[in-house]
């Protein structure tokens, strides 16, 4: 989302953070593989690994779910009903996607598996943007 946002001029109207549900790679780096695979879409994934909390529900407008795992335990951290109406799952932006659809894990995979996550997170981050803009204006 980042990339995007810096491609479109607008780094600075939208704050991106990324946090995962458990704690245990906190303070790490994006996984090696990851980052090769944003170099080679021109993406660079960079950043530390944080655990999500719920106060984050309310330092953000949508919160976004990889799958659906994550979505059904994002959803238990969500103080009340307007937080959990902040929470989605990524793929429902993309009007391609199969309903209810995940980012696979490419953790077990190859190359091509981690790429097919880049393009699977760009594609749902741009029509997030799209929405953004539609939206809120930005």
């Amino acid at each position: 989302m980042r990339f995007l946002l810096e491609d479109a001029g607008l780094s600075g109207a939208v704050e991106v953070d990324s946090a995962g549900t458990a704690g245990y790679h906190s303070g790490e780096p994006p996984d090696v593989r990851a980052r090769a695979a944003g170099r080679r879409f021109g993406v660079e994934v960079s950043g530390r690994a944080r655990q999500f909390k719920s106060a984050d529900f309310g330092r953000f407008d949508y919160v976004l779910a990889m799958d659906s795992a994550n979505f059904e335990e994002l959803g238990g951290l969500a103080p009340d009903l307007v937080a959990r109406q902040k929470l989605h799952l990524l793929r429902s932006f993309d009007p391609a996607s199969p309903s209810g659809a995940s980012v696979p894990d490419p953790y077990y995979g190859d190359d091509e598996d981690f790429d097919e996550v880049v393009r699977i997170c760009l594609s749902a981050c741009t029509e997030l943007l799209q929405r953004l803009r539609r939206e809120h204006g930005i």
